[in-house]
């Protein structure tokens, strides 16, 4: 899958970003405090706008390679996907054609939240979902079978955002 469904052209700089991103160290102990107060101005914000461009790119990249059965089980369905520590929420709604926003007043049938940490090594596939899941990095709660049956279906597809190997550099003469 593309890197975030960018073009082509622009993987080689994207995938130089992620790289350093994956190199960065965790935020020191003294942005602990800032953090959680941004993270509780963001938690008052509607959920819609940023859901509904997330559902535009995934229905671009990724609702067409999803199982069927996964497509059918999601039909009315909320999935809230939650980034702990920066206090984002994201709430998906499964429909005939894809995703679409669910907005705050919906029930969710399944919530997945992570630290943003956690997010990222799943989506670059550092890590494997089964032990994130077990050392309780990354959580669900919900229906346990559409559970299962995405966490299935994603891992079939591999990450969103891949490590890519790095070219080999050509020795000067």
């Amino acid at each position: 899958m593309n890197p975030l469904f960018f073009p082509a052209r622009l993987r080689a700089p994207l995938d130089a970003l992620a790289r350093r991103i994956d190199a960065l160290p965790p935020l020191p102990a003294a942005w602990a405090g800032p953090q959680t107060r941004v993270a509780g101005w963001l938690r008052h914000l509607p959920s819609r706008p940023p859901s509904q461009g997330l559902a535009v790119l995934l229905n671009q990249g990724l609702w067409p390679r999803l199982p069927e059965e996964l497509r059918q089980g999601l039909q009315g369905r909320v999935i809230a996907l939650e980034v702990s520590d920066l206090g984002w929420r994201l709430r998906l709604r499964g429909r005939a054609g894809g995703f679409d926003a669910a907005g705050d007043e919906r029930e969710t049938a399944l919530r997945i939240a992570a630290r943003a940490a956690g997010w990222w090594r799943l989506a670059r596939g550092l890590d494997d979902p089964d032990r994130l899941f077990f050392d309780r990095v990354l959580v669900m709660e919900g229906d346990t079978e559409l559970g299962l049956l995405l966490k299935n279906s994603l891992d079939a597809l591999g990450p969103v955002w891949p490590v890519r190997p790095t070219a080999p550099s050509s020795a000067r003469g």
